[in-house]
């Protein structure tokens, strides 16, 4: 019963701490592409390699929360078979449904 009892605390502890880092891994990338992509670079470090960069529909700088749409908007891009992000391919603006449910766009910077 002791061995029972120490496993059982042992797992819910495990499970716990999955819980907690789980939640931080999500907060972070949060953080991260919603501040960048908000920020005055416009990008993350990946559209800054590529050389792209996010705007509103008028080429400005997105707000946070605009980039806070755009972020939790993904998940719904990629709940059925990633169709929200195939559609890139087959956009005349080449948006992604997360670009369109927040009204922005990926496009080449020039100033790199």
């Amino acid at each position: 019963m002791r061995r029972y009892c120490i496993s059982f605390f042992d797992g819910v502890d495990e499970n716990i701490l999955d819980i907690f880092l789980s939640i931080l891994g999500i907060v972070i990338s949060w953080l991260y592409f919603t501040i960048l992509e908000s920020s005055e670079l416009q990008a993350t470090i990946g559209k800054r390699i590529m050389k792209t960069k996010v705007v509103d529909m008028n080429g400005n700088r997105i707000s946070f929360g605009k980039a806070n749409i755009r972020y939790w908007s993904k998940l719904i891009s990629a709940v059925v078979l990633l169709i929200g992000y195939i559609m890139i391919a087959f956009t005349p603006k080449k948006q992604g449904l997360h670009d369109m449910i927040a009204g922005t766009l990926v496009i080449k910077d020039t100033q790199i």
